[in-house]
């Protein structure tokens, strides 16, 4: 009995010292660092409306039903096509995109360089040995290569988004960081000066460069430990230069929000909009490729880049049943759906677009 007693605090005291300490758990903000938003109430961040999952005890089985069951094509059985990302000369004044899987893009806007929710680390764990691995072997690029990168922003604090190792070795080459509120603290903890940090709330605007960069609402949740559940808040991002106008989803369920932000600040030139890990237990949060395609709609885009798959397996559906039927609900609502491989860079601008099929 004293052995199971001891062996019992020994457990609670390891875990209460990894969650303290280990560093990837990144750190909870403040209560006076996020109070006065709007979308904080009660402890948390809220969204704009209801929002939940299913958590019976019934779904959990069927989740672990469905995670038992062989499937053979929830990951690719090699490595997916990928293009060597080239050189990283300066920025164009023209428009480009270049998607490196899952939601991690860069946008070269106004003579400036831009990260999106750059997760470059081998799975989307605060323990990188374990869980799921990214399908590609390899990045297009080497990360300690990269050149100086004038932004990075970020939508929330997942770790599919938000990977300690990847800021431990973009720190030194990001001149600033845009982030919802609360996120900065996870930041701060892995040596990024606060100088450098922004921190933004819903429908918040900063002039930036010769750019507009607008926080917008997404319909989500957030929480990186077992202690910080809707501690930090999520967001899309509306990024205006002078001749192009890009959308960024972020993680997000389907909602009204889309309509509002499409009111204020579309049309947009090309809407990198979520479009994978769904399922119909946590429909809120994540949109299915249908809801995708109108989402894009809603805010007003002519190009649609489908993100959120190609790098992961988060949920139970096949790895290429995002990409099939966006394409085809596209193709039916008369949406041009842009298909680059990972590393591919096109242009905004002009009539040229990816349309390869290169997952068949």
């Amino acid at each position: 009995m004293l052995l199971f007693i001891f062996l019992l605090i020994a457990i609670l005291l390891f875990t209460f010292l990894i969650l303290r300490f280990y560093p990837a758990f990144g750190k909870k903000p403040s209560l006076e660092r996020v109070q006065s938003s709007p979308q904080h109430s009660k402890g948390s961040f809220n969204n704009s409306i209801p929002t939940s999952m299913d958590t019976s005890f019934f779904t959990s089985l069927t989740m672990i039903r469905d995670l038992m069951k062989r499937n053979s094509n929830r990951k690719p059985d090699r490595d997916i096509p990928m293009v060597r990302f080239p050189s990283f000369d300066h920025p164009h004044s023209i428009t480009k995109i270049s998607w490196f899987g899952h939601s991690a893009s860069m946008v070269e806007i106004g003579g400036k360089r831009l990260l999106l929710d750059p997760m470059f680390g081998r799975a989307p764990s605060p323990f990188p040995w374990i869980g799921g691995k990214r399908y590609s072997t390899e990045l297009p690029f080497e990360i300690d290569k990269l050149p100086s990168i004038d932004a990075v922003i970020f939508s929330h604090d997942h770790y599919d988004h938000l990977d300690y190792g990847t800021i431990r070795k973009l720190r030194g080459k990001v001149k600033q960081f845009f982030v919802p509120i609360g996120v900065g603290s996870h930041l701060e903890r892995w040596g990024v000066h606060s100088g450098h940090i922004k921190e933004l709330d819903w429908w918040d605007e900063v002039e930036w460069d010769g750019l507009t960069l607008a926080c917008t609402p997404a319909r989500h949740f957030s929480g990186r430990s077992l202690h910080d559940r809707n501690a930090t808040l999520w967001c899309s991002w509306c990024i205006i230069g002078n001749s192009s106008r890009i959308f960024f989803s972020g993680d997000s369920g389907y909602g009204p929000h889309f309509k509002e932000i499409g009111l204020i600040y579309g049309p947009f030139d090309l809407c990198l909009m979520e479009c994978g890990q769904y399922d119909p237990r946590w429909a809120p949060i994540h949109m299915s490729p249908e809801e995708t395609v109108q989402a894009h709609m809603d805010v007003k885009g002519k190009r649609l880049l489908p993100i959120h798959w190609g790098a992961f397996t988060l949920s139970f559906h096949e790895w290429t049943d995002p990409i099939k039927r966006v394409t085809e609900c596209g193709a039916e609502q008369g949406v041009h759906v842009v298909t680059p491989r990972i590393g591919e860079t096109f242009p905004v601008e002009g009539d040229y677009y990816p349309s390869s099929k290169w997952w068949e």
